[in-house]
This record gives structure tokens, C-alpha cells and sequence, in this order.
């Protein structure tokens, strides 16, 4: 399980939520203002009490993330009790290379427009494998187990009568996988729509309503009309407005309902960021 920044009350959206604290490998914190980070020390020395972290934590962030921990955890007497790795992603960010990368998946970033230091994330999913054909194995007279799995995989397979099966013979073409783009804080900058360019999931910040639009330059924050820009000149699939201020609540003069509303004025495919959302994030172009 992945984290995007950590704000205070993280621990407690975990205990009401499904998640398990024990399934967390890696956190990607965007900027070191408080209401993304303050919740990492204590998350961090919960998931040392709870002595189920053998695998450990990798941490990615701006060049200050190290320090503060090492000045929280080490002031507090805090003994985390697995491994921990501090990664800076500032050097991929301006030589344009991968934050990480697995089988799987891969993560960029890049600078965004903020007060303080501030870099987006795109996670993307690597092509998947084709469509098993197998009706066509059958036909083939390949009996069903395991060999399928291998032959899935794309795996040459020796059968037990001889015959030496190409894998890839038997699958469609590779299948885009998906791309999700994290984006806060930062007024509307260029560097966020080309991160974005083409990702099927965009979640952007959106601190101000349209009418703001002087206040939020100043503190150099987004629009929930900056975010739809940002979705419709990058091409995106989707767009989860988010990090609303709290002027906006339910019951104020301008609530959420209204910055979707700008929103979806310039992007239609839009929706509000809501505690325990889940969303199932499907490539633009499917192939079989």
C-alpha cells in the first residue's frame, strides 16, 4: 500500500477506514508545510509498535523530509524498529528520471509552483500483459493447470508430450495499464499539465473558488477552475478536485457544490475529493 502525503489525522482516518497500517511500504510527501507531514512521525512510530513492518518503509519527498524526521523521531526519544529509507526526489525532478520503478509500476515527479519546495507524482502502471486466448489453448490440446499461468505470462513451456509452446502465440497484444497524477500545492503552472499529459486519474488541489483567483496567485494555491485548466490541457481522463479550504464547508456562502460546479464548466468529467473514496481507475483506451 502507497501514501500520498500524511497530514495530521492520518492515523485515525486509517482506524476508521478498511486499510491496514501493516500493508504500508511506501509514503511520497509532496511538500513540507504541516498539513502534509505532520502526521508522518506518529505514523511512523505506530507502525513501529505494531511490530508487523518486517519489510520496512520507503519515503520519498523533498530535501528538508529527513531532517524533520530525524529532529521529531530523535526529540521524542522514538525508536523506529524497521527499515527506513529517506529517498530525495529533487534530483529526478530536475534531471527529468524515475523516482522509483518495479515490475509494475513507475513514479515520476516534478516542481510545481508553491511557496515552499513542491513536486506532483505520476504513478504509471507498466502494459499488461494480453488476453490469454483459452479457447484457443484447448483447441490446441493444452491441458488446464498451471502451464496456463506460465503460458499467461507469456513463458515458453515445454508440455509433457513434447511440444514447445510460445506463450505469446496464445495472447493478445499488451494491454495499456493506468496512470494516476497527484498534484498539490501549487497555483496553475505548465510543469503540472505536462506531468499530467494523458493520465486517466488527476488529483489536483483546489484551495479556492474562481472568485479567489488573486488570493490564491498570492498564496500561490489553485482554483477549482486552475485544476480544470490544468485537466483539460493536459487531456486527462478524470479530474478529483481536493485540499479545499475549509471557508468552503457545507453550510457557508460557497460550498464544495459550487467549485465543482466552476469546475465542470471547463471540465465536465469532475468530481470532489470525499473521506474513503474509492475510485476504479480504468485506461482511456482498452485493447483486447
Amino acid at each position: 500500500m502507497w501514501l500520498f502525503d500524511c497530514g495530521e489525522g492520518t492515523q485515525h482516518q486509517f482506524l476508521r477506514s478498511d486499510l491496514r497500517l501493516s500493508q504500508l511500504r511506501r509514503v511520497f510527501i509532496t511538500h513540507m508545510h504541516g498539513d502534509h507531514v505532520f502526521g508522518l512521525p506518529g505514523l511512523l512510530a505506530s507502525l513501529g509498535l505494531s511490530g508487523s513492518c518486517n519489510e520496512g518503509v520507503d519515503l520519498y519527498g523533498p530535501d528538508p523530509l529527513e531532517t524533520f524526521l530525524q529532529g521529531a523521531l530523535s526529540s521524542s526519544s522514538t525508536r523506529i524498529g524497521y527499515p527506513l529509507q529517506i529517498h530525495r526526489v529533487r534530483p529526478a525532478a530536475e534531471q527529468g528520471t524515475l523516482v522509483f520503478e518495479d515490475d509494475a509500476l513507475t513514479v515520476r515527479c516534478t516542481p510545481l509552483t508553491h511557496r515552499v519546495p513542491a513536486y506532483a507524482y505520476r504513478v504509471e502502471q507498466k502494459p499488461l500483459a494480453g488476453r490469454f486466448d483459452i479457447e484457443r489453448a484447448r483447441a490446441l490440446g493444452i491441458p488446464p493447470g498451471p502451464v496456463y499461468a506460465r503460458l499467461k505470462r507469456g513463458e515458453t513451456v515445454t508440455l509433457e508430450d513434447g511440444r514447445v509452446m510460445d506463450g505469446t502465440s496464445l495472447c493478445g497484444p499488451d494491454r495499456p495499464g493506468v496512470s494516476v497524477v497527484y498534484c498539490t500545492d501549487t497555483v496553475f503552472c505548465e510543469a503540472a499539465v505536462e506531468l499530467a499529459r494523458g493520465a486517466d486519474l488527476l488529483i489536483h488541489e483546489s484551495t479556492f473558488a474562481h472568485a479567489e483567483a488573486e488570493m490564491a496567485f498570492q498564496k500561490q494555491h489553485s482554483t477549482s477552475t486552475m485544476a480544470a485548466q490544468t485537466a483539460a490541457e493536459a487531456g486527462v481522463g478524470q479530474l478529483v478536485l481536493t485540499h479545499l479550504s475549509p471557508r468552503y464547508a457545507h453550510g457557508n456562502p460557497v460550498t464544495p457544490d459550487d467549485l465543482l460546479a466552476e469546475a465542470r464548466a471547463i471540465f465536465p468529467e469532475t468530481l470532489v475529493a470525499k473521506d474513503f473514496m474509492t475510485l476504479d481507475v480504468k485506461p482511456r483506451c482498452n485493447s483486447s
